[in-house]
């Protein structure tokens, strides 16, 4: 296994830690910090997730660089990101942060392109992330991190920032689904 899937592979190994964080009842107090007050845990929660996502890019970054692109990290990557992404979300709604619904299509949306992605798999084609989902990907780590910050700097000025970047990953997760059933039409045209 090749540096970019062993770091796609820890960021999977995290979200246990990211979840245990952010769910057991540790009691760590809180902090105040730009504006908002959060408990602890949910600062160190919330730095746990952004380091994970951020070795999004640095797998993608190191295997483009080196030549170290496989089939394995096209299908590893995205599954790691759908599960680190899906794990926040539930976590954001069990603790009230974020709209059931909003997390149902979203969540929705990555299971059904994770399965069209086994389609193609099983027909030999392994599909890359193509500019909208990584901007999806973008959108979605930016809402989960200003939720999972307690809207940070922004609750300052009673802005919903969080909300409104949630609103936001929502409508790129609904456009990038469209796009990628869109340009995998044949997979439903073979099956007849």
């Amino acid at each position: 296994m090749n540096l970019p899937n062993k770091i796609t592979v820890s960021r999977i190994l995290l979200i246990p830690l990211f979840m245990i964080v952010m769910i057991v009842p540790f009691s760590w107090g809180e902090i105040a910090l730009l504006g908002t007050t959060m408990p602890v845990t949910h600062l160190v929660g919330a730095l746990i997730y952004i380091f994970a996502s951020v070795t999004d890019w640095v797998d993608g970054y190191l295997a483009r660089k080196h030549n170290l692109v496989t089939n394995l990290g096209k299908f590893l990557d995205p599954l790691a990101d759908k599960l680190l992404v899906s794990s926040a979300l539930i976590v954001l709604v069990e603790l009230g942060y974020a709209p059931a619904w909003i997390v149902i299509i979203i969540i929705s949306r990555e299971f059904a392109v994770t399965g069209l992605r086994l389609l193609l798999a099983g027909g030999g084609e392994v599909v890359a992330a193509k500019m909208p989902g990584k901007i999806k990907m973008w959108a979605q780590t930016v809402a989960i991190s200003a939720l999972l910050l307690h809207n940070i700097i922004f609750e300052a000025f009673s802005i919903p920032f969080a909300d409104f970047a949630l609103w936001v990953a929502m409508f790129f997760t609904i456009w990038s689904g469209w796009d990628y059933f869109a340009k995998n039409k044949q997979i439903f045209s073979n099956s007849k």
